[in-house]
C-alpha cells in the first residue's frame, strides 16, 4: 500500500495541490525497501511564495506580544516532548540514528523550544546618560526579519528546532528547508508548529531540493537573514551570495575535531570519550572526535584497548535495542566512507579494525567504525572531514607536540583533551582556538542553553543557541531623546 503524498506548509496551510510527477520518497537506512512517506517536492514558485507569506506577516509578528510568543514556543516544546517516543520512533527510521541517541535528539528539541518561550519574556534593553545636556539614550533589539533556515540531515529535529525556535521567540517570520533525506521528522515538526496559534506566514515549510529551494532562499531580495547548517563548500557558497545581497549569515560548517590523550590520562576514561565521541552516532556529527592524537606513553595501551572497544559495538538496524552504530544515512556516505579507508591504508596507515560493509539481507547501509594509527598529518584520513566512523590516531611525544598537532587544520569547531593535569587542562581550554572545548568528556555531546559554535572554516557569524542567538535574529537600534 502507497503512502500518502505529504506536502510543504505554506502561508498557514499544507498546500493541497501535488506535481505527481516530481515526487521524493523517504527509506529506511536500515532496510531501504522500507518506504516511511512520500513527499511532494516545493519548486521555485512555491518558494516565491512561502517568502511572500512570511514578508506580508512579519510586521504583525514583529509587534506581537511576548506573551503570544512565549504560549506558542512552549505549546510546541511541550507536545514534542510528550511525543518524544513516537518522534523517537520516526526520526531512527528515517536517519538510522539509533532509538535511545533519537530520544535524546527529540528531547534536545522540545527543551529548545521550552527555552525560548521563557526567553521571549526576559525583560531586555539599555539606557545610557548622553555626554550632550538633557539628552536620553535608548539601545535596544527589534527582529532581523524573514529568516531563510537551512537545516541538514544529521539532527533533523533538533537543528531545526534551536534556529525555528530564536528566530520566532525574538520576532521573526521562517522559511524552513529540511535536508531532502529526512523529510519526516520536519514535516512532524511543521504539524505540531501548525497548532501553536501562529498568524498565516509566520512559519513555513518548503520540502524540496537546494537547486530550486535553497537557491530562492539566498538570492531573494525579501529574506533578511539566512541560518544553515551543512558542509562547508555548500556555506562558502552561501557566504559569498548573501554578501552580494547585503544579508546576515549565520553559517555552521564542518570540523576536524581534535581529541588529546596525554599520558597521565585514565586509560578507561580515555578509550570511552574517544569512543562515544567519534563514533556514536554513526560519526556522523560535526562535532565528532574524528583525529585522536595521543602521547607516546600510553599510545600502544590506548589504541590496543580502543580497538578491542570498537570491535564489540554492535552495528545493525538503528530500531533494535541491542544496536550500538546504526546504518550511515545512505549509499552514497557509505561508499564515502569506504573511499577515504581505502585512502588510508593507500597512504600508509595501518587499519587495526573495522572499515568495512556489512553485508545483510535487508540491504541496510551498515558500515563497521574503522580505526587507523601509524598516521600522518598529511593524510587524507587525518585532514579531512569524513562524517563517518572513522578514527585516526596520530602518536606525539608530548603535550606541547600534541597541543600544535590539535591546532594545524582550518576548522575550529570543537576540541577535548583527556587529562589529570589541571595544569594541562586549562592551558589546553585557554588556548585552543576551537569554539568548544571539552576536558575529559567526548568533543560531541553540548547543552542547548549555552552559546554553539566554532571559529576559521566551521562557523560563519554569531553563536547559535542560549541567550547568544538574539545576537543574529535581531537588529541592535539606538535612540536619542531630548528630554
Amino acid at each position: 500500500m502507497n503512502p500518502v503524498t505529504k506536502s510543504s506548509y505554506v502561508d498557514g496551510a499544507f498546500v493541497s495541490t501535488v506535481d505527481a510527477s516530481d515526487l521524493l520518497d523517504n527509506r529506511n537506512p536500515s532496510n531501504p525497501d522500507d518506504l516511511i512517506e512520500r513527499f511532494a517536492r516545493a519548486d521555485q514558485a512555491l518558494t516565491e511564495q512561502a517568502i511572500a507569506a512570511a514578508r506580508r506577516a512579519q510586521p504583525g509578528w514583529a509587534r506581537s506580544n511576548p506573551q503570544q510568543r512565549a504560549d506558542a514556543l512552549d505549546f510546541i516544546g511541550s507536545e514534542i516532548l510528550a511525543r518524544r517516543d513516537e518522534l523517537a520512533v520516526l526520526l531512527a527510521r528515517e536517519e538510522g540514528k539509533i532509538v535511545r541517541e533519537a530520544l535524546g535528539e527529540v528531547e534536545r528539541a522540545g527543551r529548545s523550544f521550552k527555552f525560548y518561550a521563557q526567553e521571549a519574556l526576559r525583560a531586555e534593553g539599555e539606557k545610557y546618560p548622553s555626554v550632550r545636556q538633557d539628552v536620553g539614550i535608548d539601545v535596544f533589539t527589534q527582529p532581523l526579519g524573514v529568516i531563510g533556515i537551512i537545516a541538514p540531515w544529521n539532527f533533523p529535529i533538533a537543528i531545526p528546532a534551536w534556529k525555528i525556535a530564536p528566530a520566532l521567540c525574538f520576532g521573526n517570520c521562517v522559511v524552513f528547508k529540511p535536508a531532502e533525506l529526512v523529510p519526516s521528522s520536519a514535516w512532524a515538526l511543521a504539524e505540531i508548529i501548525s497548532r501553536a496559534g501562529l498568524p498565516a506566514g509566520v512559519f513555513n515549510l518548503l520540502i524540496g531540493p537546494g537547486r530550486s529551494v535553497g537557491d530562492t532562499l539566498i538570492r531573494s531580495p525579501h529574506v533578511d537573514g539566512i541560518s544553515f547548517t551543512g558542509s562547508e563548500q555548500t556555506g562558502r557558497q552561501i557566504a559569498r551570495l548573501a554578501a552580494e545581497g547585503m544579508k546576515k549569515v549565520q553559517l555552521e560548517m564542518g570540523g576536524k575535531n581534535p581529541l588529546i590523550v596525554l599520558d597521565d590520562a585514565d586509560l578507561e576514561q580515555a578509550v570511552e570519550v574517544a569512543l562515544n565521541g567519534s563514533f556514536y552516532s554513526t560519526g556522523q556529527r560535526c562535532t565528532a572526535s574524528s583525529r585522536v592524537i595521543v602521547t607516546e606513553g600510553i599510545h600502544d595501551a590506548f589504541v590496543a584497548r580502543l580497538a578491542e572497544r570498537t570491535r564489540a559495538l554492535q552495528v545493525g538496524d538503528a530500531q533494535q535495542p541491542s544496536t550500538d552504530i546504526g546504518p550511515v544515512v545512505d549509499a552514497r556516505q557509505l561508499e564515502q566512507n569506504l573511499a577515504y579507508v581505502a585512502s588510508g591504508v593507500e597512504q600508509g596507515a595501518r587499519l587495526v579494525c573495522g572499515g568495512e560493509r556489512i553485508d545483510n539481507p535487508a540491504g541496510a547501509f551498515l558500515f563497521t567504525p574503522a580505526l587507523f594509527s601509524e598516521v600522518t598529518p598529511d593524510m587524507r584520513i587525518y585532514r579531512e572531514e569524513i562524517f563517518g566512523p572513522v578514527l585516526s590516531v596520530l602518536k606525539v611525544r608530548d603535550y606541547d607536540e600534541a597541543f600544535a598537532a590539535a591546532e594545524d587544520t582550518a576548522f575550529g569547531l570543537s576540541a577535548g583533551i583527556v587529562t589529570t593535569s589541571l595544569r594541562s587542562a586549562e592551558h589546553f581550554k585557554r588556548n585552543s582556538s576551537a569554539g568548544m572545548v571539552m576536558v575529559n568528556l567526548p568533543t560531541a555531546g553540548v547543552d542547548y542553553h549555552v552559546p554553539f559554535g566554532g571559529n576559521g572554516a566551521s562557523s560563519l557569524g554569531s553563536r547559535e543557541q542560549g541567550t547568544h542567538a538574539r545576537q543574529f535574529f535581531t537588529r541592535v537600534k539606538t535612540t536619542y531623546q531630548l528630554a
